[in-house]
């Protein structure tokens, strides 16, 4: 339920300012999701969780699992893992859609929030089998960039900084994803599993430059997980009512009138021939793509993160 219920408890709040306890809400979730799930044993290994046997300590004994679960779990933390993951996000002012509007009482969730959180539950997944991350953020530069680390100070400063990029949206802020990608796969040191979480609105000229940057990754023998983060109902399928509106674009200001049934047939065409296009290029160069809609739960970014994880160890 908590899996769930991540957004709710994001709206009865009404602010941004506990990524951690978010995220460790949203991973419990989704590990119990999963013990009842067909990848019970998926899960156990992944969890760090396995089926109570009589003789094993009481202290070990996951008290919460019980009581949603009604069975019995002990946390392993015998086996040691040394994963390396670096989590790359967007901060352009594109991944701030929709933009927060502070004068009611109603959060809503942006692309950076989901994005954030999503890293942030990566994070504890990752503490919890003792793997060391990073974290890279940029907009038309790099404006971040950590080397892999698991201490709990370093985890405390990364959730600190990815507080910061959710809490200071700003106009007007272009995306240059490809020379920054570029600029990340040289300063990662050893064979890293990438995460990245953006909405690929690149200002490049030519989407080549893009796919490039993607390749630069895997050639420096990084594993890569793209995260397509989109508004899917707003930004893919253009579901907007049958009126007048001003759309104004976030990383030029750029603004135009129009009525929305007026270009929706060949807007939706256009993002579709987008993803299309991330796809295919993301296949050829061995990239799991994984679309992530806003507005559905986190199970859509921990699930693909299990199952990379399991491939690499």
């Amino acid at each position: 339920m908590a899996l769930n219920n991540t957004l709710n408890a994001l709206n009865e709040q009404h602010k941004y300012n506990n990524l951690e306890l978010l995220a460790k809400q949203a991973v419990e979730g989704f590990i119990i999701g999963l013990h009842k799930s067909p990848f019970h044993g998926f899960s156990v290994e992944f969890a760090e969780h396995r089926q109570y046997n009589p003789g094993d300590p009481l202290k070990r004994i996951d008290w919460k699992v019980l009581a949603r679960t009604d069975k019995l779990f002990v946390k392993n933390y015998e086996e040691e893992t040394n994963l390396r993951c670096q989590i790359v996000i967007d901060a352009s002012s594109s991944m701030y859609y929709p933009e927060v509007d502070d004068s009611t009482n109603e959060k809503q969730v942006n692309k950076i929030f989901f994005s954030a959180l999503s890293a942030a539950a990566i994070m504890q997944m990752l503490k919890k089998q003792r793997d060391a991350f990073g974290l890279s953020t940029f907009d038309n530069e790099v404006q971040l960039h950590t080397k892999a680390k698991s201490t709990t100070a370093h985890h405390k400063l990364l959730l600190s900084y990815l507080d910061k990029t959710i809490n200071k949206p700003e106009r007007d802020k272009g995306t240059s994803a490809a020379k920054s990608l570029h600029q990340i796969a040289e300063n990662i040191g050893r064979r890293s599993l990438v995460i990245i979480f953006s909405d690929m609105f690149d200002n490049s000229s030519k989407a080549n430059e893009l796919f490039e940057a993607l390749q630069h990754l895997k050639y420096n023998k990084h594993e890569v997980i793209l995260f397509h983060v989109v508004d899917k109902q707003k930004e893919m399928e253009f579901q907007f009512e049958n009126r007048p509106y001003v759309f104004v674009d976030m990383e030029t200001g750029e603004k135009v009138k129009l009525h929305s049934n007026q270009v929706k047939d060949e807007y939706v065409k256009q993002m579709a021939a987008f993803k299309s296009e991330l796809k295919l290029k993301a296949l050829q160069y061995k990239i799991d793509f994984v679309e992530a809609d806003i507005n559905k739960s986190y199970h859509q970014v921990l699930q693909p993160y299990l199952v990379k994880r399991k491939r690499m160890m």
